[in-house]
């Protein structure tokens, strides 16, 4: 019974080896198609390479480099995204490992920052400075003496800088522009208040204009009639009195 639970886990490594070999032979191939600028070739094999070995941070890396040279700027990132993330796993392993070596560390800590530092100028080039300034930081944080990174996170604090500083403009420039339109606003309003308040006004001095009217002509016309009645009781009074004669 052992020798055939032995004889199963010799068979598991065989396949192992078999799968990790057929791995690295694609990476290969892809590489020395990539230094011939075969990128979408170079792209199939390091999938071919993803497809033996989902772990592989090395062929994500490498495909991620693809993407850039093929203008997939999205696809690059996530490639390193996950690439950095292995790393990040293997340098852990590797850190608390005691048969590592000095040099196998620095072999995977200058993998990861290479891969932070790409992540970092796609972050940059798409204007995401604070994600690129976050890259910069880690790839420095394991390879201190990459210069070309330390530059760009120099230049990407910079730019962080006068975008804030451009918002902020923006935001106080968005602030008077509000204040001005509520100002125009209330001016609107109490214009429209003094207008409706002059019709008003207006309406009633029409009104008042209108009963005054009707009072004087009312009194022109009791003056009218009370005018007649006098001349017609003069009249009245002027008519003379005594009897008629008798025609006898």
């Amino acid at each position: 019974m052992k020798r055939y639970v032995l004889l199963i886990s010799m068979l598991w490594l065989s396949v192992s080896l078999f799968a990790q070999r057929t791995d690295r032979e694609y990476i290969r191939k892809g590489n020395n198609l990539y230094e011939d600028s075969l990128f979408i070739k170079a792209e199939e094999n390091y999938l071919k390479a993803i497809d033996k070995n989902s772990s592989s941070a090395e062929a994500m890396f490498n495909l991620g480099n693809t993407y850039i040279e093929q203008q997939k700027g999205q696809e690059a990132l996530k490639q390193f995204q996950q690439a950095a993330t292995l790393f990040e796993v293997e340098k852990e392993r590797l850190m608390q490992d005691s048969k590592t070596t000095d040099k196998e560390l620095q072999e995977c800590k200058t993998k990861l920052a290479e891969t932070y530092h790409n992540a970092g100028v796609l972050f940059h080039s798409n204007r995401d400075y604070e994600n690129a300034i976050a890259a910069y930081k880690e790839a420095l944080r394991n390879n201190p003496a990459d210069h070309e990174t330390r530059y760009n996170l120099i230049h990407a604090l910079e730019q962080l800088k006068q975008q804030q500083e451009q918002q902020q403009n923006q935001e106080n420039q968005d602030e008077q522009e509000q204040e001005q339109q509520e100002q125009q606003q209330e001016q609107e309003q109490e214009q429209q208040q003094q207008e409706h308040q002059q019709q008003q006004q207006q309406q009633q001095n029409e009104e008042q204009m209108s009963r005054e009217n009707a009072e004087q002509l009312l009194d022109a016309a009791m003056q009218d009639e009370k005018e007649l009645q006098e001349r017609v009781m003069k009249q009245m009074q002027v008519q003379p009195r005594g009897e008629l004669d008798k025609d006898w």
